[in-house]
């Protein structure tokens, strides 16, 4: 989880800093701001992670269907 918003909010800051013009071209740091969004994607959403987590690790009680957060 941490790695993954890591990730993204890096290749955000490159994309801001180094390429403030590249919106209209796909550059390198487009491409890795693009593949890095995909990352909590691939690993599971950071909300299924911290669920993972509560319930085998913490050993909380999984969540019920109808209640809302």
């Amino acid at each position: 989880m941490f790695w993954s918003d890591l990730d993204v909010a890096l290749h955000q800051t490159r994309s801001i800093c180094v390429v403030p013009t590249a919106e209209a071209r796909r550059t390198r740091a487009t491409d890795g701001l693009l593949f890095a969004a995909g990352g909590p994607i691939y690993a599971g959403t950071n909300e299924i992670q911290r669920n993972i987590i509560a319930e085998r690790l913490l050993g909380l009680p999984r969540e019920s269907q109808g209640q809302a957060k």
